[in-house]
């Protein structure tokens, strides 16, 4: 009997092969854009969950007290002493790590100068974390002057040579000896470096007792069975026992949010990556359910050829659930054969999905699990599309089948008119909140950052530049490459480093618990940068000797502080009194969607600097003032490469998030409309085959072919008038929900949904347009005939 099905619905495929054509490309199309997504969606959700410990792995963060407008602050950056704290006071904890943001170091060996990207961590690290040792043990980091490679990074230092115990020239003044290799980390997880090195040599006595410093990300791995909650409430007060000027408590997040919650408002996670995730999680269903709503719709229009079939099949003695197991078995054969057909474009659009989605994917063949799920999402599929036209056309009554009556004429609401509906709905929807994504995302990049960005230059501090700081600034001024050079603790673009525990005059008690972004500069900061005044004046050592002891706030920070005249006021961090000297307007440092934080720049000869930033000459051409300035790093850094970079291109970095969301948005946007162009043009084709009598006749009668164009697209195009008036709330809605993450936010216009309306109508009278004029444009007489 299956196999008798079978062969029936292969008949049936082949006899009518244009509607089974746009039958197999809509689901396969579907299909493919809906495994695309679900494979990104399973990378996102695996991040870091590969680690055999994930279950008991969390990250420590802080969290400030509640300051005078109510709000709290989080940020996943600790101090040095808090992981040592940890472990030997709490028997919950079994393991600690820290990690250091990530550092360039160069590497020597032999003729080869490679420079590479790690993590100083603490030799705990390689326990916690599954990070599978290709040579070497999990102790390999207990040496402090001992370094581990990834496979990648020892391959181009070593070649074919064994790398373990050789020695490595590091930064051209220390030797560190390999003491291990890893696999190179997976795109899923957030740690991704090419050596790790020991954290020890890093942090001295005065750090490693400094409770006001959070420059480090600490990790905990608690016993088996620990609780979370408890353990949380336990350590809360633990950095106020040390240090009673900070106002800030810790608390863990667990392993499985670090990548999909790691937004936090007012101390609490409110979202992060699994608001993409959930998007496209909607729009891979959406997909696929307006593939299906095609299969539908290309069936039950197809009800009149296949009503005598069935009402034969009644009267000969097949019963419906036959009749039902027939439909859905040839619904399974053209799912089975889209499933093939979506494989191959999978595998032929993966490289550019690759380039859209910023990640590079991989689909396990191999994997039995897969097949499993494949064949269960092929079956979910093939009953999913097949159940209507199965259910509709098994109900048919044999007499009104055999004697042609059964045809519902001029319904005003109809199955497959609801269908269509849905289908263009669901494709308005995707179009309005494509715009609406594209516009909040020019509405922040054009949004004041509060400096200038052309022709700004960073460079990593790195080998003999922090000595040779003085001359490389002059050189550069000399020269006409730089007209401003100045260095500072960190890039610009970069929020990495905050305190808390300012005091100054008038301060009231809800202040004391404000967080500063923190910034250092050996001077010129707002000459280099191009920063605007508000009053004062910049750093400068050379005019100000005493600007050791000077800081620049911003806006943010002078309302906190609330002072009226602010240049000459005092403010106290720990046992230093330092001058307010210069306040400047807000510059964007974190997200561009988000409040400016209170910020504090520190003038400072000693600070440990990570960044020398200059601006070139817009007066003469950037490739010359590159080899300019090449020049001049080659000659003070010799063993170094010249790693400059953009400061405007960095910045544009803050978007990569919102872009990649809008431009997936936009794609499967576009896949969207094309299959419900399919749809549409199968339904306009069978239209016109229908009522190609009517046609005839009404030519002979005088009828033009813009007339009979307009009467063969107005039932579709009032069916896309009615998708518009329902998809307008629904993309209102949905949208509205998705502006309130960004603190800076467009108002969504009208004409959005005008526009997005227009377009749709326009694509459906495209689409019927072509298929009603070959209709109106054929001979009346031989239609008639063939009637």
């Amino acid at each position: 009997m299956i196999k008798n099905y079978f062969k029936i619905a292969w008949r049936n495929l082949w006899k009518n092969k244009g509607f089974s054509f746009i039958n197999i490309a809509g689901l396969a199309t579907g299909m493919c854009g809906a495994i695309l997504i679900f494979t990104w969606i399973q990378n996102e959700l695996s991040f870091d969950q590969f680690h055999k410990n994930a279950d008991d792995l969390y990250k420590v963060w802080n969290r400030s007290d509640k300051d005078a407008g109510n709000n709290v602050y989080t940020w996943d950056v600790t101090a040095a002493p808090i992981a040592p704290e940890l472990k030997q006071k709490f028997p919950e904890v079994k393991a600690t790590a820290r990690v250091y943001w990530p550092n360039d170091r160069l590497f020597n060996y032999k003729e080869k100068s490679i420079i590479g990207t790690g993590l100083d961590v603490d030799p705990q690290f390689l326990s916690m974390f599954s990070f599978p040792m290709v040579n070497g043990n999990t102790h390999a980091l207990d040496d402090p002057k001992g370094i581990v490679l990834t496979v990648s990074l020892a391959k181009r230092i070593f070649g074919s040579e064994d790398p373990t115990d050789k020695v490595l020239r590091i930064n051209d003044n220390e030797n560190y000896k390999v003491t291990g290799v890893v696999t190179d980390p997976p795109t899923n997880t957030q740690f991704q470096f090419d050596y790790l090195v020991s954290l020890a040599p890093m942090i001295g006595t005065s750090e490693s007792n400094n409770w006001a410093n959070a420059s480090f990300n600490t990790y905990v791995q608690l016993q088996p069975g620990a609780n979370a909650e408890l353990f949380d409430k336990k350590m809360k007060g633990i950095v106020q026992q040390h240090d009673s000027t900070l106002h800030s408590s810790i608390f863990l997040h667990p392993a499985k949010k670090w990548h999909l919650n790691s937004r936090f408002e007012n101390g609490i996670a409110v979202g992060g990556a699994i608001e993409t995730v959930r998007i496209l999680a909607v729009i891979a269903a959406l997909i696929l359910l307006i593939a299906c709503i095609n299969f539908m719709n290309l069936s039950t229009a197809q009800s009149e050829k296949r009503g005598k079939e069935v009402g034969v099949r009644k009267v000969i003695g097949a019963n419906r659930f036959a009749i039902i197991k027939q439909f859905l078995t040839e619904s399974i054969l053209i799912t089975v054969i889209a499933a093939v057909f979506a494989i191959v474009l999978v595998q032929l659009t993966l490289p550019a999905f690759h380039e859209l989605a910023g990640v590079k994917l991989l689909i396990n063949y191999k994997n039995p699990y897969l097949w499993l799920a494949g064949i269960g999402f092929v079956l979910f599929t093939g009953l999913l599309a097949g159940s209507y036209p199965a259910f509709y056309l098994s109900s048919f009554r044999p007499v009104k089948v055999l004697k042609g009556l059964f045809k519902s004429k001029g319904q005003v609401i109809s199955p497959r008119k609801v269908l269509v509906v849905t289908q263009f709905t669901v494709a308005i929807v995707l179009i309005i909140s494509t715009i609406i994504i594209y516009q909040q995302i020019n509405y922040v990049q054009n949004r004041d950052n509060g400096y200038v960005r052309n022709n700004l230059v960073e460079h990593p501090i790195n080998g003999a530049i922090g000595k040779n700081f003085d001359v490389i600034k002059n050189e550069l001024l000399s020269s006409g490459a730089a007209v401003a050079v100045s260095k500072t603790s960190l890039p610009v673009t970069i929020d990495g480093s905050s305190t808390s525990g300012l005091n100054w005059g008038d301060m009231d008690a809800n202040h004391k618990n404000v967080s500063f972004s923190r910034f250092a500069t050996y001077g010129d900061f707002v000459k280099t940068f191009g920063f605007k005044l508000l009053a004062g004046r910049d750093i400068d050592f050379n005019k100000f000797p005493s600007d050791s002891s000077a800081v620049i706030i911003n806006e943010a920070s002078l309302q906190a502080m609330g002072f009226k005249d602010p240049i000459g006021q005092t403010i106290v961090l720990g046992n230093n009194r330092l001058t307010i000297v210069g306040v400047i307007k807000n510059f964007i440092i974190g997200s561009p969607s988000q409040e400016v934080k209170p910020m504090v720049v520190f003038g400072s000869k000693n600070w440990y600097y990570n960044s020398i930033t200059f601006r070139f000459n817009s007066n003469i051409p950037v490739s010359s003032n590159l080899k300019t300035a090449e020049a001049i790093f080659k000659k003070y850094n010799p063993a170094y490469p010249f790693q400059y970079h953009f400061v405007d291109q960095a910045y544009a970095e803050k978007f990569k998030t919102e872009q990649r969301t809008g431009k997936i948005a936009f794609t499967f946007s576009a896949l969207t409309i094309l299959i419900s162009c399919l749809g549409l043009f199968g339904l306009a084709a069978y239209m016109a085959e229908n009522r190609a009598k009517e046609i005839g006749i009404r030519k002979v009668l005088g009828a033009g072919i813009v007339n009979l164009i307009q009467l063969l697209t107005r039932d579709f195009v009032i069916l896309v008038l009615i998708s518009v008036l329902i998809a307008a709330p629904i993309g209102w809605w949905f949208m509205s929900k998705w502006l309130q993450d960004f603190n800076y936010r467009i108002q969504i216009s009208w004409t959005i949904f005008l526009y997005s309306g227009l377009v749709a109508v326009l694509i459906a009278i495209v689409t019927v347009s072509f298929q009603a004029g070959k209709a109106a444009m054929a001979n009346p007489i031989k239609s008639i005939k063939t009637e």
